[in-house]
């Protein structure tokens, strides 16, 4: 249950296929928008971060253990 005067926030763990991924494809493959063009402008909007700090950097490296987070939306990444 949340904690009074705090948004509930949806957890997406996403599994981490390789080394890496780049943010704007994370932000695609985990269903938060349409494209990859579409994760590029979530960016570029400044409404994105990562591991809690804010994130400009479209394709920017997201490896496992890192947290995405944007307008109540969290995703976890995860090693496969």
């Amino acid at each position: 249950m949340a904690k009074p005067g705090k948004a509930a926030v949806q957890t997406i763990t996403f599994p981490l296929e390789g080394e890496f991924i780049a943010l704007n494809d994370l932000l695609k493959l985990a269903g938060v928008c349409d494209s990859g063009g579409a994760g590029k402008a979530l960016v570029a909007t400044g409404e994105v971060s990562v591991d809690g700090a804010p994130e400009s950097r479209k394709t920017a490296k997201i490896r496992a253990g890192q947290v995405v987070g944007l307008a109540g939306i969290e995703i976890r990444v995860v090693a496969a």
